[in-house]
């Protein structure tokens, strides 16, 4: 293929970083992150007090279908994660491009909303009255320093990643021991703990359904780290251990700061947009002494800034990916021949977000939940194809031991994904218009593409796994 022989002359091929250890805190810091601080109020809002329990479902979905991917990015240890797997299975181009586009879309845009709230939240933490075009000026600004740390090279962008993994955590477990410390003192409502409280319209089942809609958010990111298989030692040994210990450390953190935020704050208050965010109203609560307004908001900005440094080198890493693989142009797949990185994947990737940039800082107030739910939206689409995917690809042999999940695993992730998808869940309308604008705009791109790729006769299939190693 040209895109190999391209590599070829080049000489030039991703660094081989990451051991089990840092692709442990690269899951956990991905999969930690905007979610929890900021849509634990909506959930309990669905709920009540049972706001757990949406978190507990979407860990099942989640885990269904993280074993799908264990068997694909075991099987095929390579950058370009669900477009690649498709691309394999179905051998459609159009298809595997809206795949591609799909779930750059949805880590690049989370990107975006992250770097708003980074901005957001250093103008709270240090008494900035800053404007509207001052907060989208230090998004920007921040971004372009994301940029940097991606395009100086893997090893100290997952460095980065450990550092503010470790701080996004200790935040999480901060919350966790102050509302611990406080319901063994007797400050709490256990029975609130238990309790249903649904919007009037909705059944149990169905109120379950949409708070999981939105707790998914906070679960995805375990499959942005197939997009660094290429930049894992023993990808195919390690990655079973790590993403499974990653998804459960993750659900077991999420379940237990709900449990601490319904027990110490009554659910309207948390629920409430006039006031604090949930987890600063959990710890003032909590520890009524502790300058929670002083701590949190840094401790956020750090939480923030990992998600857009992990979105980031997820989606130069799938650009990158599938221009390798002849999918997407040649030109995204070059390789910075001193660090070792996709420059050009980051340098288009980029500019992308900086353009959201600039929406999401003039949206609506409601922007994280909108987004946060399209997110999720986009990505439980991608999340279903992959389950089919994994079963056709069972008649696809390679010639190295891998892990493989059970055929009703992958069967029934399939159907619970596609459900979540469906307004039976009871999505917000907002979502889909959000969702199809961004594929409608992926429609469009698409065809100049194709027809490049068709004047200058380039082959519109994947290379085999064995090529591009």
């Amino acid at each position: 293929m040209a895109t190999d022989a391209a590599n070829s002359r080049s000489g030039t091929t991703l660094k081989r970083v990451m051991g089990p250890r840092l692709l442990l805190l690269f899951i956990v810091g991905d999969i930690l992150g905007t979610g929890i601080y900021a849509l634990t109020g909506q959930v309990a809002a669905e709920v009540g007090g049972a706001a757990w329990l949406p978190f507990i479902v979407a860990f099942a979905v989640a885990l269904l279908t993280a074993l799908s991917y264990l068997e694909l990015v075991t099987k095929y240890p390579q950058a370009a994660g669900a477009a690649l797997y498709v691309h394999k299975a179905f051998g459609v181009h159009f298809v595997t491009f809206i795949v591609a586009f799909t779930v750059m879309s949805s880590g690049i845009t989370s990107a975006a909303t992250a770097s708003n709230a980074f901005a957001d939240n250093l103008a709270a933490g240090i008494g900035w009255s800053a404007s509207d075009s001052q907060i989208m000026l230090t998004a920007m600004g921040f971004m372009l320093l994301v940029a940097a740390v991606n395009f100086r090279g893997a090893s100290e962008s997952v460095k980065t990643n450990v550092v503010l993994t470790l701080v996004e955590i200790s935040g999480l477990v901060l919350v966790i021991v102050i509302g611990f410390y406080a319901m063994a003192g007797g400050d709490a409502d256990f029975s609130r703990i238990t309790a249903f409280d649904t919007p009037d319209d909705k059944n149990v089942f169905l109120a379950v359904t949409t708070a999981t809609s939105l707790a998914f958010f906070a679960m995805v990111g375990f499959e942005d780290s197939v997009n660094m298989a290429e930049e894992c030692h023993e990808p195919s040994r390690i990655f079973p251990k790590m993403m499974l210990t990653g998804l459960g450390i993750a659900a077991v953190i999420y379940v237990l700061v709900s449990i601490c935020a319904v027990a110490l704050v009554p659910v309207g208050d948390l629920a409430d947009p006039d006031n604090a965010p949930p987890l600063v109203q959990v710890v003032a609560a909590g520890a009524p002494n502790l300058p929670a307004d002083d701590i949190l908001p840094f401790i956020s900005m750090f939480a923030v800034a990992n998600s857009a440094l992990i979105n980031m080198m997820m989606a130069s890493r799938l650009l990158y990916g599938m221009a390798r693989q002849g999918v997407l142009p040649e030109s995204l797949s070059k390789v910075h021949s001193r660090n070792q990185t996709p420059w050009a994947a980051i340098t288009f990737t980029t500019a992308l977000a900086l353009v959201l940039i600039a929406y999401v800082a003039n949206a609506s107030e409601n922007v994280v939940t909108v987004l946060g739910g399209t997110t999720s939206l986009l990505l439980l689409g991608v999340f279903a194809v992959v389950n089919v995917a994994v079963l056709v690809l069972r008649r696809d042999r390679v010639d190295h031991a891998h892990f493989r999940t059970r055929t009703g695993v992958a069967v029934t992730g399939a159907l619970a994904c596609l459900y979540l998808v469906t307004p039976l869940s009871g999505r917000s309308g907002d979502q889909y218009v959000v969702g199809g604008l961004l594929l409608a705009i992926g429609l469009v791109l698409s065809v100049p593409i194709y027809l490049h790729r068709r004047a200058h006769g380039e082959d519109m299939t994947m290379s085999d796994p064995e090529d591009a190693d």
